[in-house]
């Protein structure tokens, strides 16, 4: 996904994005109930302190009720709050009406980084969400060395 004018940050350089290719699971850090993966991760909103997430498990609770946004980052947006099943604290958000600046994130689950622990399975340590990053390369990068690739496997004989 590229990401001209939106809120998302793009990756530009590769040794920003080592971070990321650490699998990890995303906690409460309250209760430590689990919320998701990095598998599930697709960046961040910096402005919002907060990752984005495709999916998450079923201690992020979705609120029923619609909320408006009037000023700050959420101002013409229509978002309904994430809460954890586990202690019932704010989770995050999942907004599902945005002027163009947020349609990047619609229909995505924004978990707020300071609410977030990170369990990082390489090192077996639990870390802050805020203390990481967690840019992504834009996707035009990945699928031109995706074609380079692909054109070398085709000039090789059988």
């Amino acid at each position: 996904m590229e990401f001209d004018d939106s809120v998302m940050i793009p990756r530009a350089h590769a040794e920003k994005g080592a971070e990321h290719k650490q699998r990890m699971t995303l906690h409460c850090q309250q209760c430590s109930a689990v919320w998701g993966d990095s598998f599930s991760i697709c960046g961040e909103v910096r402005s919002m302190d907060s990752i984005v997430c495709l999916r998450v498990t079923n201690d992020v609770v979705i609120s029923d009720v619609l909320e408006s946004g009037h000023g700050g980052e959420l101002a013409g947006c229509i978002y309904s709050a994430l809460k954890c099943r586990g202690c019932c604290c704010a989770v995050g958000k999942v907004i599902h009406s945005a002027p163009w600046r947020l349609a990047s994130v619609r229909s995505m689950f924004l978990l707020h980084k300071a609410n977030t622990s990170c369990y990082m399975l390489n090192h077996s340590s639990m870390v802050t969400a805020s203390s990481l990053t967690f840019d992504l390369k834009p996707l035009g990068e990945s699928m031109n060395k995706k074609t380079t690739w692909m054109r070398g496997l085709s000039r090789k004989p059988l």
